[in-house]
């Protein structure tokens, strides 16, 4: 049993300790927002924070983080109100979205590890690959995220979703639990 927390919430999975961190997120803890892309780490899309790293997480196995402290982006911010999800909406980074929340966390941990980046450090640091080439927007978006989280500038959150998760799995039922 391999055991390691996750968005706060202590974990454990019996699983085979090779299992990729991504299919034990996603199939066994249903954290479908770390999406699965090229499954040989090149492109980002599984990116997720395991201990304050940006992660592949198609390429770390769940016996290799043993102990260790995973935030997806389900846990960056329940209500969207990480300065880098305020920035990208406000800068209107996302198109098809499907990179996103990797791009969000790899821009989430740089950001911890450094306050205020530079755009030459920003596109070393993001190393996520977008098809639809969001490139000068997200270095705008994450300058934008630095300043926000330094407090040198505001930014009007977004507003929440229109809907309750309780809602939303009443009205697609493949998400609504069993009884």
């Amino acid at each position: 049993m391999t055991r390691f927390t996750v968005n706060n919430q202590p974990v454990q999975y019996k699983l085979d300790p090779n299992t990729p961190l991504l299919w034990a997120l996603r199939d066994a803890s249903n954290l479908t927002g770390t999406k699965y892309g090229c499954g040989t780490g090149d492109c980002g899309a599984c990116t997720v924070d395991v201990d304050g790293e940006a992660v592949r997480s198609c390429q770390r196995t769940i016996g290799a983080i043993e102990g260790s402290y995973v935030t997806t982006i389900e846990g960056l911010s329940r209500d969207r109100s990480h300065p880098v999800q305020i920035a990208f909406l406000d800068r209107n980074v996302t198109q098809c979205g499907f990179c996103i929340p990797g791009i969000v966390m790899a821009a989430a941990t740089l950001l911890k590890r450094n306050h205020n980046p530079s755009e030459d450090q920003i596109r070393a640091g993001i190393t996520n690959l977008c098809r639809c080439g969001i490139y000068p927007r997200l270095v705008e978006a994450i300058l934008l995220a630095a300043s926000v989280q330094r407090g040198d500038e505001t930014i009007a959150a977004p507003p929440l979703p229109a809907i309750t998760p309780a809602d939303a799995a009443r009205e697609v039922p493949a998400l609504t639990p069993p009884r």
